[in-house]
């Protein structure tokens, strides 16, 4: 591997240590170089080279552990993928991994029990971004996620689809200021809708999991929404949970 004249992201540096894995080049068994020879390699932070090798890990091409370095397991990857999103910061390095393909934008008036689940004013307008999440290493869709924003934030969709690995929040963050304080989270298991099925790759009745996030503001006010589908068996979520201090 060459040292890179620029700073890639992790999911790319994931990508080539992938390829690596898969050609032979690191077989089972050898140990991958060092976090610091690794930023060295491709002109990078340690933090970004953590998030790639965190990346393999979860794949089950590697393992990991203290004072002995990150060793090759296996050449094929875990059929299904888990994500651990316990901070916003989680959340920006799946959707660097899990990449947007955007399929339609519509402005559309929600009501009933749609508005209900987005947390909006019944008859509000908003602008749908439906997209298809497809894995960045086997092009397989991993979900299919309608965000509804703002319909003043309309002229970032150009924007949204020439960058599908960066989150649509930091998008509206870059271009107004309008900065994510906090994030709301509720997942449920559903039966995927019978439109998605195909899309998707799935069989007719197939079992998901339903991920609603509310993006708010610092001063409360709800940013941008989103609905989330995955099949059962390509996702997991995986949380940490601590005992606050008394």
């Amino acid at each position: 591997m060459r040292k890179t004249d620029t700073k890639p992201l992790f999911a790319q540096i994931a990508r080539e240590l992938t390829d690596a894995i898969t050609e032979g080049r690191y077989p089972v068994g050898s140990v991958l170089p060092g976090e610091l020879e690794l930023c060295e390699i491709y002109n990078t932070s340690r933090h970004t080279v953590r998030g790639a090798l965190n990346e393999l890990q979860q794949r089950g091409f590697v393992s990991r552990k203290r004072n002995a370095g990150t060793r090759v397991e296996s050449t094929t990857p875990k059929n299904d993928f888990r994500s651990s999103l316990g901070s916003l910061e989680d959340l920006v390095q799946f959707g660097t991994t899990n990449v947007r393909v955007v399929q339609s934008v519509k402005q559309i008036v929600v009501k009933g029990d749609l508005a209900a689940t987005l947390g909006s004013v019944s008859g509000a307008a908003w602008l749908r971004i439906s997209s298809l999440r497809i894995d960045s290493h086997t092009e397989e869709p991993v979900g299919w996620t309608d965000v509804y924003i703002e319909p003043q934030y309309g002229d970032i969709v150009d924007a949204v689809k020439a960058s599908p690995d960066i989150l649509i929040s930091t998008l509206i963050e870059r271009q107004y200021g309008r900065q994510v304080a906090e994030i709301r989270q509720v997942v449920r298991a559903i039966v995927i809708p019978d439109t998605l099925s195909a899309r998707l790759k799935v069989d007719a009745g197939g079992v998901g999991l339903e991920i609603v996030r509310q993006y708010f503001d610092g001063a409360g006010a709800l940013v941008e929404a989103s609905v989330t589908v995955h099949p059962a068996e390509r996702f997991a979520m995986a949380m940490k949970l601590r005992r606050s201090a008394s």
